[in-house]
């Protein structure tokens, strides 16, 4: 069966400029170019075989779908042509929206711990925001964790990486690495999941979030030591991430946030919210500290610019 490419915009070797190598994986390698007319830089996802064409192209369709929300990367169009060291051979890519300041996981290492408190609890709010806006349009993630939540040049955070995205309960396979598995990353997805009769719904990616919280509070990866064959094991017979070393005390609406993470990562399925109460509690949460996020976001910047990141 022919390929149904996606109708977008196409975006050709003529138009860009300037390649240059920013990430790579499983899935193929990721590009920063300058596109000439539109006179900014972008950011190209090529599939590391063209047997990924078809992935690529329903990961460009989900995409199409949500990256209007301000909290979804937006894309730009789809690429066609043989970009540099890639040979005579032509491929596809997905161009979308360079984002300047990497991810909340390169973030958390760079800090080497949690952002203050402010950027905190907006990163928690948009990326509620952003799930929710997938959920309405009936898409869900399934592999929400921190590098997955780009940043831009004001530490916004937008949902990335669509590459397991399906519409509701389809099946998913992947084998990008070791810790990643039928349907997304083994830290953070939920007990229910490792039944190998498993189909994904919406509360797969709540539970995700939940974990995602934690590291954001935390400033920490969950289970960094564990083996896939003990996460496997542990996380269905309840084992989850240490929340002894959280001050509840320590900012107002923290015990708020922790609740709703509990919550979020509860063992039964049917007593996890929606990301419609979560984006209710992260805005409130958020509204607290709205006064102090300008000096929070320029007290990270900061250190950025010290480390030339």
């Amino acid at each position: 069966m022919e390929l149904q490419r996606p109708k977008f915009e196409s975006v050709g070797n003529e138009s860009l400029e300037n390649w240059q190598l920013i990430g790579f994986g499983g899935f193929g390698q990721v590009f920063k170019a300058r596109h000439k007319k539109w006179r900014c830089d972008v950011a190209i996802k090529l599939p590391r075989h063209a047997a990924g064409d078809i992935e690529l192209c329903e990961e460009a369709n989900h995409m199409a779908k949500v990256s209007l929300h301000s909290s979804v990367l937006r894309l730009y169009g789809i690429y066609r042509g043989c970009p540099p060291n890639g040979g005579q051979n032509i491929q596809l890519g997905i161009v979308m929206e360079l984002m300047d300041r990497g991810s909340v996981q390169t973030l958390l290492e760079t800090l080497s711990g949690p952002p203050p408190w402010p950027l905190a609890f907006r990163l928690a709010y948009e990326i509620a925001q952003g799930m929710n806006f997938l959920h309405e349009k009936n898409i869900l993630h399934h592999d929400l964790k921190p590098s997955n939540v780009l940043l831009d040049g004001d530490l916004h955070a937008k949902l990335a990486d669509f590459g397991l995205s399906r519409v509701s309960t389809s099946v998913l396979m992947s084998s990008e690495e070791m810790s990643t598995v039928k349907g997304g990353t083994c830290q953070y997805m939920p007990p229910e999941s490792f039944d190998p009769s498993y189909k994904p719904v919406r509360k797969f990616d709540i539970y995700s979030y939940g974990i995602l919280l934690w590291s954001i509070i935390c400033g920490k990866k969950p289970f960094p030591d564990a083996t896939l064959a003990l996460l496997k094991l542990k996380i269905p017979k309840g084992d989850r991430p240490p929340c002894d070393e959280i001050d509840q005390r320590k900012a107002e609406g923290l015990r708020e946030l922790v609740g709703l993470m509990e919550r979020c990562w509860d063992g039964d399925p049917s007593k996890r919210p929606d990301f419609g109460e979560c984006d209710e509690i992260t805005k409130d949460v958020f509204s607290k500290h709205r006064a102090g996020i300008h000096q929070a976001v320029g007290q990270v910047m900061k250190k950025l610019v010290q480390l030339n990141l």
